[in-house]
């Protein structure tokens, strides 16, 4: 019987991390419902990417962190969608074939109120 092996993608704030601003703590805390998750499939024997839209060095600091081991880290791009079976993120977009939306923690706190743009009258 041949095994068919994934390519799964986890990003790393809201999915592997609740912010600080989210957790109610001084600091982000692991998010250990969804690691356990990352950790079965990985044991699975698939291809497992840890990745961030702040970047690869960002997405191996957080890695380091959780204790987490990947096969890649990198920085979260949509070009390798056709590639990656399935994705866990937070935001509704499509990273791949497969996208599972993993729920925020506290999702009515704002998580970066630098980037709301002021009202234009």
């Amino acid at each position: 019987m041949m095994t068919h092996h994934l390519i799964i993608a986890f990003d790393v704030d809201d999915t592997l991390i609740i912010p600080a601003v989210a957790s109610g703590k001084d600091r982000e805390v692991p998010n250990y419902e969804v690691i356990a998750i990352y950790q079965w499939l990985q044991r699975q024997g698939h291809h497992m990417i840890i990745w961030s839209g702040g970047g690869q060095d960002y997405a191996r600091m957080q890695a380091e962190r959780l204790g987490l081991d990947a096969d890649e880290i990198i920085t979260k791009t949509v070009d390798r969608k056709s590639e990656i079976d399935i994705a866990f993120d937070d935001s509704d977009i499509e990273l791949a074939k497969v996208n599972v939306k993993v729920k925020r923690i506290n999702n009515h706190i704002v998580r970066y109120p630098e980037k709301l743009r002021e009202p234009k009258n």
